[in-house]
């Protein structure tokens, strides 16, 4: 395990476990916080062999966002320390987008502000507790939205919808987010920890490349049209298809039997 303070770090098996661990601040992101979450996404980037990122937090909420107490503590000199945060939540973010492997977030509790709701809004699949509430919550404290939110709600719910959450500022319960989109699946809560490493390792046992390249496609035509994707989705598949694994997946289909893929 990489113990970072603020964020704890395990991988094996493929899979990276990224747990936030300010438990007793609601994981606030603080400044510390996001930098150490910088550097173990640095970490999984670093790992030829990852296969899936499970992302979490310790205690009774996933993320309350930004650490309101460290922000009012600052005073004149805010805007410096904010400036210093959310660089590092930028990183993150961009980090966690360009990441290859897949990227599974579970939430319990509240998932707000830049640093909790952003984060799941910047996840490839979210895996929710029943009680979970997601929360935008910027404009609530005369601030904007960060960590990229302003984009990708619109594109997980629509641009109204995403408008009217940035503004007004509701409590999504979680079933509410998986209507609109916010969130892939919704389990009890007694249930979330077991049904995330699930969905990890089913995501571990597929075609990491094909993966990678699903996930880079689909972000990327986020920004695109339709006809400016179709070449590089014609360019990828060709480069997938020879590769082993393709030939493993469809000799697998023909034989009736799971594959078993080795990422070459």
């Amino acid at each position: 395990m990489i113990d970072k303070g603020p964020v704890l770090l395990d991988i094996a098996d493929g899979i990276a476990r990224l747990r936030l661990n300010r438990p007793d601040a609601a994981n606030g992101m603080s400044a510390e916080l996001l930098s150490a979450l910088c550097d173990a996404i640095m970490v999984c980037h670093g790992q030829p062999d990852l296969r899936v990122l499970l992302l979490s937090g310790e205690g009774t909420n996933f993320c309350a966002g930004g650490d309101v107490r460290a922000f009012a503590s600052k005073g004149e000199k805010l805007p410096d320390y904010i400036r210093q945060a959310t660089a590092y939540l930028q990183n993150a973010v961009t980090g966690l987008l360009r990441l290859e492997a897949p990227v599974v977030t579970s939430v319990q509790g509240f998932a707000a502000g830049g640093g909790g709701f952003g984060l799941v809004c910047a996840s490839d699949i979210v895996i929710a507790g029943e009680s979970a509430k997601f929360l935008a919550g910027a404009t609530r404290v005369a601030m904007a939205p960060d960590a990229g939110v302003s984009v990708t709600l619109s594109r997980l719910v629509g641009l109204r919808r995403a408008m009217s959450i940035l503004l007004t500022n509701p409590v999504i319960s979680a079933p509410e987010a998986l209507a609109m989109g916010i969130v892939t699946k919704v389990v009890p809560d007694a249930d979330l920890a077991e049904a995330s490493l699930a969905m990890a390792r089913e995501l571990a046992d597929g075609a990491p490349k094909a993966l990678a390249a699903t996930k880079r496609l689909v972000w990327a035509g986020t920004a695109l049209s339709i006809e400016q994707c179709l070449s590089e989705e014609a360019r990828t598949v060709s480069e997938l298809s020879g590769m082993a694994d393709a030939r493993e997946g469809l000799a697998a289909v023909i034989e009736r039997r799971k594959p078993k893929f080795t990422g070459r």
